[in-house]
């Protein structure tokens, strides 16, 4: 009796997945953005917003008033994408701009052109968010931030490389940053969040055969673009959310993190060697 009620609970696995997936993905994307602000006169730059969240939070914002501006590498695919916002939103000021967040030049070229790596763009923008206060820094962070560490002699990876860690590392990183540039910014009216999005179906795992195959496999409990985006928009949006700057934020409540990511002397440290490395002056 057992040797034939084993294969029958392996071809009932995937109808059981499939019957729970819904109740899971609820659990799983609980936190959604309440907020009913209305954006006029306001300006947004979203990264990486033609595609995956960045695009959601784009539409969301687009579609609230503000004046949206797509920061992309790929601007032919931008230019699509915006296309396809205004139209959804009827907001013609959705407007394409080239961004390699990988290039300084182009970070700089951007800052430039606009006035506009994350800590650049965030540098070289912060007088503007300043005049324009209140203004808000809303920056994408992971789960995968626990399993990363800093290592200073190997910040960029130049003794030892592995990508997955390398995620992890940058993760950290863009937590560590958020709490240093709060610290920096008291008072002065801008206010700064990391966000987990959660597991989200999106290009993330676009050069990976293994990890498109687990997205596939395990699709059903991966959350949407949209339902990826809330939080982001939590942040943005929700009035009141000043007290908490330089926070961390998960399915919109605040999150904990790592004892590395709450480390203030490694966050200056950071923030202190990331200025060198790109000739900016040190405070």
């Amino acid at each position: 009796m057992v040797e034939l009620m084993f294969p029958l609970l392996l071809l009932l696995l995937p109808f059981l997945m499939y019957m729970a997936a819904p109740q899971i993905r609820k659990m799983l994307s609980s936190g959604a953005c309440t907020s009913t602000v209305q954006l006029p006169g306001k300006v947004v730059v979203v990264t990486g917003a033609n595609t995956g969240i960045g695009k959601e939070t784009a539409k969301e914002l687009a579609q609230r008033g503000a004046r949206v501006y797509l920061a992309c590498r790929d601007v032919e695919k931008g230019e699509l994408v915006a296309k396809e916002i205004q139209t959804t939103t009827g907001n013609q000021q959705v407007l394409v701009r080239k961004l390699d967040l990988s290039d300084t030049k182009s970070i700089r070229a951007f800052a430039k052109g606009f006035l506009a790596g994350h800590f650049l763009l965030t540098h070289l923008l912060l007088e503007k968010l300043k005049e324009s206060a209140p203004s808000r820094i809303v920056n994408v962070s992971s789960l995968a931030h626990h399993l990363g560490r800093i290592h200073f002699h190997n910040l960029q990876g130049e003794k030892f490389y592995n990508a997955g860690l390398a995620y992890c590392h940058s993760k950290l990183a863009n937590i560590l940053f958020t709490q240093e540039l709060a610290r920096r910014l008291k008072g002065s009216g801008v206010t700064t969040y990391s966000v987990h999005p959660g597991t989200v179906q999106s290009e993330l795992v676009r050069h990976s055969s293994f990890m498109r195959w687990m997205w596939w496999l395990f699709s059903f409990f991966i959350k949407t673009p949209q339902q990826g985006a809330q939080t982001s928009l939590h942040c943005a949006l929700t009035e009141g959310l000043e007290i908490l700057s330089g926070n961390h934020f998960s399915d919109c409540h605040v999150a904990w993190v790592s004892a590395q990511a709450r480390n203030e002397t490694i966050a200056r440290r950071l923030w202190d060697v990331s200025c060198d490395l790109l000739g900016l002056p040190i405070d």
